[in-house]
């Protein structure tokens, strides 16, 4: 049986950044950066309300997280700041992760882009030696 008698309603700065560390990069390793960031910016006004929500199901999330650590997030999102601070560090961790495989991809485009203008030039120039 859980204790309910001890709520989490403040945290140490030092313990909100680890837990914005942490949950930025449960979001980059699974590839849901940009779901992350536009759910946590479009409920960014809703704040109060989404962490009062994050209580209303704790008894449920408990299943699934430490309790503990599941209210110091919900006290964490109340703070605007914590959000902002979660939302780049999101950014940040998913430039470091997948930096390489973006420029790798962005090389076979530009690539792919110019065997496309090639092949094009080729088709036109064909068609200008038909005509002569």
């Amino acid at each position: 049986m859980l204790n309910y008698d001890s709520y989490v309603v403040e945290i140490p700065r030092e313990r909100a950044l680890v837990l914005i560390d942490k949950a930025a990069r449960f979001f980059v390793e699974r590839r849901l950066t940009p779901a992350a960031i536009m759910t946590i910016e479009s409920l960014k006004p809703l704040n109060g309300i989404s962490s009062a929500a994050m209580y209303a199901v704790l008894p449920v999330m408990e299943l699934f997280f430490d309790s503990k650590s599941y209210q110091e997030f919900a006290v964490l999102i109340e703070n605007r700041e914590y959000v902002s601070l979660l939302v780049n560090r999101i950014e940040e961790i998913d430039d470091e992760l997948h930096w390489e495989e973006r420029e790798k991809k962005r090389a076979i485009r530009i690539k792919r882009r110019k065997q496309f203008r090639a092949w094009i030039k080729n088709i036109f120039n064909r068609k200008q030696k038909d005509i002569k």
